[in-house]
Protein backbone atom coordinates (compact mmCIF):
# COMPACT_ATOMS: atom_id res chain seq x y z
CA UNK A 1 0.00 0.00 0.00
CA UNK A 2 1.33 3.44 -0.93
CA UNK A 3 1.72 6.21 1.65
CA UNK A 4 -0.95 8.35 0.06
CA UNK A 5 -3.61 5.63 0.17
CA UNK A 6 -6.07 5.33 3.01
CA UNK A 7 -6.02 2.01 4.87
CA UNK A 8 -9.13 -0.08 4.34
CA UNK A 9 -11.72 0.65 7.00
CA UNK A 10 -12.93 -2.22 9.09
CA UNK A 11 -16.62 -2.12 9.90
CA UNK A 12 -17.42 -0.95 13.41
CA UNK A 13 -19.75 -3.31 15.20
CA UNK A 14 -22.02 -1.95 17.92
CA UNK A 15 -22.43 -3.92 21.09
CA UNK A 16 -25.81 -4.72 22.48
CA UNK A 17 -26.51 -4.21 26.19
CA UNK A 18 -25.52 -7.75 27.18
CA UNK A 19 -22.26 -7.63 25.23
CA UNK A 20 -21.39 -4.24 26.72
CA UNK A 21 -22.13 -5.50 30.25
CA UNK A 22 -19.99 -8.61 29.64
CA UNK A 23 -17.13 -6.44 28.38
CA UNK A 24 -17.33 -4.17 31.45
CA UNK A 25 -17.27 -7.21 33.75
CA UNK A 26 -14.19 -8.64 32.01
CA UNK A 27 -12.19 -5.41 32.22
CA UNK A 28 -10.60 -4.52 35.55
CA UNK A 29 -11.78 -1.41 37.35
CA UNK A 30 -9.03 1.02 38.18
CA UNK A 31 -9.70 3.37 41.06
CA UNK A 32 -8.15 6.83 40.88
CA UNK A 33 -8.23 6.93 44.69
CA UNK A 34 -6.13 3.76 44.90
CA UNK A 35 -3.67 5.23 42.44
CA UNK A 36 -3.40 8.37 44.58
CA UNK A 37 -3.03 6.30 47.76
CA UNK A 38 -0.26 4.29 46.12
CA UNK A 39 1.47 7.50 45.03
CA UNK A 40 1.22 8.87 48.59
CA UNK A 41 2.67 5.64 50.01
CA UNK A 42 5.59 5.74 47.57
CA UNK A 43 6.24 9.43 48.35
CA UNK A 44 6.24 8.72 52.09
CA UNK A 45 8.51 5.70 51.68
CA UNK A 46 10.88 7.67 49.44
CA UNK A 47 11.02 10.48 52.01
CA UNK A 48 11.82 7.99 54.78
CA UNK A 49 14.52 6.29 52.73
CA UNK A 50 16.03 9.62 51.65
CA UNK A 51 16.06 10.86 55.23
CA UNK A 52 17.64 7.66 56.50
CA UNK A 53 20.21 7.51 53.69
CA UNK A 54 21.23 11.18 53.96
CA UNK A 55 20.73 11.48 57.72
CA UNK A 56 19.21 14.92 57.07
CA UNK A 57 15.64 15.85 57.86
CA UNK A 58 15.72 18.57 55.20
CA UNK A 59 16.32 15.97 52.47
CA UNK A 60 13.42 13.86 53.70
CA UNK A 61 11.17 16.93 53.82
CA UNK A 62 12.31 17.95 50.33
CA UNK A 63 11.37 14.55 48.91
CA UNK A 64 8.05 14.70 50.78
CA UNK A 65 7.33 18.17 49.36
CA UNK A 66 7.97 16.84 45.86
CA UNK A 67 5.60 13.96 46.46
CA UNK A 68 2.93 16.17 47.97
CA UNK A 69 3.19 18.51 44.97
CA UNK A 70 1.89 15.57 42.91
CA UNK A 71 -0.55 13.86 45.29
CA UNK A 72 -2.49 16.82 46.70
CA UNK A 73 -3.23 18.52 43.34
CA UNK A 74 -4.03 15.08 41.89
CA UNK A 75 -6.53 14.42 44.67
CA UNK A 76 -8.16 17.81 44.12
CA UNK A 77 -8.32 17.11 40.37
CA UNK A 78 -9.88 13.67 40.94
CA UNK A 79 -12.41 15.10 43.38
CA UNK A 80 -13.37 17.81 40.92
CA UNK A 81 -13.83 15.33 38.08
CA UNK A 82 -15.92 12.93 40.12
CA UNK A 83 -18.30 15.63 41.31
CA UNK A 84 -21.89 15.91 40.16
CA UNK A 85 -21.37 18.99 37.99
CA UNK A 86 -18.70 17.32 35.88
CA UNK A 87 -20.98 14.47 34.89
CA UNK A 88 -24.09 16.39 33.80
CA UNK A 89 -23.32 16.17 30.09
CA UNK A 90 -20.38 15.88 27.71
CA UNK A 91 -19.86 19.64 27.53
CA UNK A 92 -19.64 20.09 31.28
CA UNK A 93 -17.34 17.06 31.53
CA UNK A 94 -14.89 18.54 29.00
CA UNK A 95 -15.07 21.99 30.59
CA UNK A 96 -14.63 20.48 34.05
CA UNK A 97 -11.59 18.53 32.88
CA UNK A 98 -9.84 21.67 31.61
CA UNK A 99 -10.79 23.76 34.63
CA UNK A 100 -9.61 21.14 37.12
CA UNK A 101 -6.44 20.49 35.12
CA UNK A 102 -5.67 24.23 35.26
CA UNK A 103 -6.33 24.22 39.02
CA UNK A 104 -4.07 21.17 39.43
CA UNK A 105 -1.20 22.78 37.52
CA UNK A 106 -1.60 26.06 39.42
CA UNK A 107 -1.61 24.31 42.79
CA UNK A 108 1.44 22.25 41.83
CA UNK A 109 3.35 25.39 40.85
CA UNK A 110 2.24 27.19 44.02
CA UNK A 111 3.43 24.27 46.16
CA UNK A 112 6.79 24.16 44.39
CA UNK A 113 7.23 27.92 44.81
CA UNK A 114 6.28 27.70 48.49
CA UNK A 115 8.66 24.82 49.23
CA UNK A 116 11.77 26.98 49.88
CA UNK A 117 9.81 28.98 52.46
CA UNK A 118 8.47 25.84 54.16
CA UNK A 119 11.62 23.72 54.30
CA UNK A 120 14.84 25.14 55.70
CA UNK A 121 17.82 24.09 53.56
CA UNK A 122 15.57 22.74 50.81
CA UNK A 123 17.30 20.25 48.52
CA UNK A 124 16.05 20.90 45.00
CA UNK A 125 17.44 17.61 43.63
CA UNK A 126 15.62 15.71 46.39
CA UNK A 127 12.41 17.65 45.78
CA UNK A 128 12.59 16.91 42.06
CA UNK A 129 13.38 13.25 42.76
CA UNK A 130 10.28 13.00 44.96
CA UNK A 131 8.20 14.80 42.34
CA UNK A 132 9.33 12.61 39.43
CA UNK A 133 9.17 9.35 41.40
CA UNK A 134 5.65 10.10 42.60
CA UNK A 135 4.51 11.06 39.09
CA UNK A 136 6.04 8.03 37.40
CA UNK A 137 4.89 5.39 39.88
CA UNK A 138 1.31 5.87 38.66
CA UNK A 139 2.00 3.37 35.86
CA UNK A 140 3.05 0.71 38.36
CA UNK A 141 -0.13 1.30 40.34
CA UNK A 142 -2.34 1.04 37.25
CA UNK A 143 -0.52 -2.12 36.15
CA UNK A 144 -0.95 -3.69 39.60
CA UNK A 145 -4.68 -2.89 39.64
CA UNK A 146 -5.18 -4.16 36.10
CA UNK A 147 -3.74 -7.55 37.05
CA UNK A 148 -6.44 -8.09 39.65
CA UNK A 149 -9.47 -10.07 38.58
CA UNK A 150 -12.56 -7.98 37.88
CA UNK A 151 -14.91 -7.67 40.83
CA UNK A 152 -18.07 -9.76 40.46
CA UNK A 153 -21.12 -7.78 39.59
CA UNK A 154 -24.12 -7.64 41.94
CA UNK A 155 -26.62 -8.12 39.17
Amino acid sequence: MAWDQEPPEEPIKSLDADQARALRERLPRISVWRVLAFQAMVAALAALVAGWWSAQASVALSVACGGLAVVLPGALFARGLTGRLSSLNAGSAVTGFFVWEFVKIGLTLAMLLAAPRLVNELSWPALLAGLVLTMKVVWLSVWMQSRRPAAPSNR
